[in-house]
């Protein structure tokens, strides 16, 4: 594979702007793990602005694409193009939302937030949603977050990493989607399952008594 230009630069892009793993990231760019974690932290390649290694013709939409929705798949890199070409009839992917590097250190506060509040979003959705990573996710989820023991909750709103309406169209989109899947998993209902009852019929009067008649009682006179 083509050794890649700006390796920092690319990685601050990539982390940024796509879901793809940590390693898939540290073995594209040729960097160590702990690099690419303090880039998505904060902690490393402050200052430095991101570099679209798409438009720098150093790798394919394709396989960016490719890579996200498989975790163990290492990008190939293209032959180098300095001065590409930009494509204007192209409609440009949306990506994770940029998150500016004074608010990184806030991710995992808003994350932590979104898990304990919003348990029906998707690790997706949440990385969009605040500019974030599965891999991050997932540690802040299972307490293995370098800053677990000082994360406190809090929402992304106030910490200004999204606006309150895109997180409300998150929550309604989720909470849609947790529907369906629940109707489909519902049993039939036991009122509606069973058959309606015939209408019961009208009681029958008692019957009046019968008197007897005897020879006495035809031939008595009356008072």
């Amino acid at each position: 594979m083509n050794k890649i230009l700006m390796p920092k630069a690319t990685a601050v892009w990539l982390v940024d702007n796509t879901v793809m793993t940590f390693e898939q990231i540290s073995t594209f760019c040729g960097l160590h793990i702990l690099e690419v974690k303090g880039i998505a932290d904060g902690d490393v390649a402050t200052g430095i602005r991101g570099a679209d290694p798409i438009a720098n013709g150093q790798v394919t939409r394709a396989e960016i694409e490719k890579a996200e929705k498989d975790p163990t798949y290492n990008m190939a890199s293209v032959s180098f193009n300095h001065n590409p070409v930009p494509n204007t009839t192209k409609k440009k992917r949306r990506g994770p939302r940029y998150t500016p590097l004074s608010r990184r250190q806030d991710r995992p506060d808003a994350i932590a937030w979104i898990v304990r509040n919003h348990p029906e979003i998707s690790d997706a959705q949440i990385s969009k949603l605040v500019g974030t990573t599965k891999p991050t996710i997932n540690s802040i989820r299972d307490r293995t977050h370098w800053k677990s023991a000082t994360i406190t909750p809090t929402d992304p709103v106030s910490l200004g990493l999204c606006s309150q309406i895109d997180l409300d169209s998150v929550v309604k989109i989720a909470a849609e989607k947790l529907a369906k899947k629940q109707a489909k998993l519902k049993p039939v209902d036991e009122g509606e399952a069973l058959q309606p009852t015939q209408a019961e019929a009208p009681v029958a009067a008692p019957a009046e008594p019968k008197t007897e008649h005897t020879l006495e009682s035809l031939f008595k006179p009356s008072n």
